[in-house]
């Protein structure tokens, strides 16, 4: 007899918030195995919430997470998920490498020199920094280390929350080269960002989060063509009812 398939993530009429306020107001969610899946919101809109209940960090009201088909609560299920915050500030005392070591040791794994160049390299960040303490780096370069541990971890889900912040131009093109290559592994990617062009680019399904509600589930494409819209910027806008003012002249 075949093993049941799971679903990497599922949100079931999930409530959740902070005492007596509510946050998310009933939220489902299906992210499939090998699949990039993003989340798109305003701030306040619910985003993190969302990530810190998948990520087994906060209680919910009601509703249930599954990780695997297993519920989120349940410790184990975290060795199978690495997590980037928007926030990532990683400690000033520990080097590159020593950063890398201990991240991936988390999920008792160990990276070879040869492998954190490669990475290096590949996100366009000299690989000799890594023997230098994080204090020096740029926001840039903190942005790059993170990205390169949490991958390194060979988790099946990562969760990345704005993994664009503080990239330029290319640096960013590498980070979707990155991603894309990840999910081709068969490992599971859930995004949030505002930058809705790299959301369109590789997400295979986006939800838009409004308020505490989910108002749109579906791929930037079905996005695009519902609202009738060019951009996926312009698509989320529709759909959370913003239509942008015209200024007029400045005298």
């Amino acid at each position: 007899m075949s093993e049941p398939v799971f679903l990497a993530v599922k949100v079931s009429a999930l409530r959740a918030g902070y005492g007596r306020k509510e946050v998310l107001h009933g939220i489902d969610l299906s992210v499939d195995v090998s699949q990039t899946y993003g989340l798109i919101g305003l701030n306040g809109a619910g985003k993190t919430t969302l990530v810190k209940t998948v990520l087994g960090l906060k209680e919910p009201i009601s509703g249930d997470v599954a990780v695997f088909g297993r519920s989120s609560k349940n410790a184990d299920v975290r060795l199978d998920v690495a997590y980037l915050p928007e926030r990532f500030d990683p400690p000033w005392f520990l080097s590159g490498g020593e950063f890398i070591d201990f991240a991936v040791s988390l999920y008792g794994r160990r990276v070879s020199r040869e492998d954190k160049t490669r990475f290096c390299e590949a996100l366009a960040l000299d690989a000799t920094v890594l023997s230098q303490r994080v204090q020096t780096y740029s926001k840039g370069m903190r942005q790059k280390l993170g990205l390169i541990a949490t991958v390194l971890t060979g988790c099946k889900i990562l969760i990345l929350d704005e993994p664009m912040s503080g990239l330029d131009p290319l640096a960013r093109s590498l980070v979707k080269s990155m991603l894309i290559d990840v999910r081709r592994e068969g490992r599971t990617i859930l995004l949030s960002s505002h930058i809705l062009s790299d959301m369109d680019e590789i997400c295979d399904f986006v939800s838009v989060i409004h308020q505490g509600d989910c108002l749109f589930t579906g791929t930037p494409v079905a996005m695009r063509e519902n609202t009738g819209e060019e951009s996926l910027e312009k698509a989320f806008l529709n759909v959370i009812g913003h239509v942008p003012r015209v200024l007029g002249k400045v005298a």
